[in-house]
């Protein structure tokens, strides 16, 4: 099982400090968050995880390795990156999408092998889109859209899969679908997954190691049920809230102060609610 972590990380664009001498270490075979307020450098993160962005400062290690000085294609083998928002060309199908995941294993003239063949079927059966592989990508719903994309990056065979915010533009529904297919990805097949999320309460159901980021460090990591704490969502999105036990799961929920319509009298108010405070 491959590793991933940064050390001494910096992170920028021209004169402007993102992410600034960070360290981390992604747990293996665990589902990692990143979570923090708007613009905090999460997604520049994650970017610069897949080696996408060129650090300032500091390095990536994959597998022990330098990932700036490993090949491409070496990268691909070991790791794939599902960006926010990925668009797709006009009139592909699901099943050509997910063939290419399938790019970092095949030279300009090796043909399509077995291999990659029960690759990308296995993809579609782990995603449940099997039946939608002659559909193309752009007649599908939302959920069914990310689903392909996910196929793509089990297609690719990799150990660390990271996810810039899989569930933007979802509704309620796909956005459960999308984080529970990531969830049995996860237990059935042990890949490492690291994800940017917003929603606090999914991040702390789905997580099992959550990373936060404030004034480009890490402010706090750990697991949900030992970091978040109203204290915590006070200093880094800036909010007053209660935090609770999910009466589901037992993980931690954030219940945020506001203005919304109460259905209570001032004296008819439920006392303080407490989880980790």
């Amino acid at each position: 099982m491959q590793s991933l972590s940064a050390k001494d990380l910096t992170l920028g664009y021209g004169e402007t400090i993102i992410i600034d001498e960070l360290d981390i270490k992604i747990p293996k075979g665990e589902i990692t968050v990143f979570i923090g307020g708007n613009g905090c450098g999460k997604s520049t993160l994650l970017r610069s995880l897949a080696r996408l962005l060129k650090p300032l400062s500091g390095s990536i290690l994959l597998d022990g390795q330098e990932i700036a000085k490993m090949k491409t294609k070496e990268v691909a083998q070991k790791l794939a990156i599902l960006p926010q928002s990925p668009t797709t060309p006009e009139g592909l199908t699901v099943y050509e999408l997910v063939k290419q995941g399938r790019h970092p294993y095949r030279g300009l003239v090796k043909p399509w092998s077995k291999a990659d063949e029960e690759a990308v079927i296995q993809a579609l059966k782990s995603t449940n889109i099997l039946n939608l592989k002659d559909r193309t990508v752009d007649s599908l719903s939302g959920g069914q859209r990310q689903r392909a994309w996910i196929a793509l990056t089990l297609a690719q065979k990799t150990d660390i899969i990271l996810l810039d915010e899989p569930t933007t533009y979802l509704d309620m529904t796909h956005q459960i679908e999308i984080l529970d297919l990531l969830f049995e990805l996860n237990e059935e097949k042990k890949h490492t997954i690291v994800m940017v999320l917003h929603d606090l309460n999914l991040s702390s159901r789905y997580a099992h190691h959550i990373i936060a980021i404030k004034d480009k460090k890490v402010y706090a990591q750990g697991k949900p049920e030992d970091i978040i704490t109203s204290e915590l969502v006070h200093d880094v999105f800036h909010m007053k809230c209660n935090i609770s036990c999910d009466p589901i799961f037992g993980t931690p929920m954030c219940i945020p102060h506001g203005k919304g319509r109460s259905i209570y009298s001032p004296q008819q108010k439920p006392t303080k609610l407490s989880y980790m405070n």
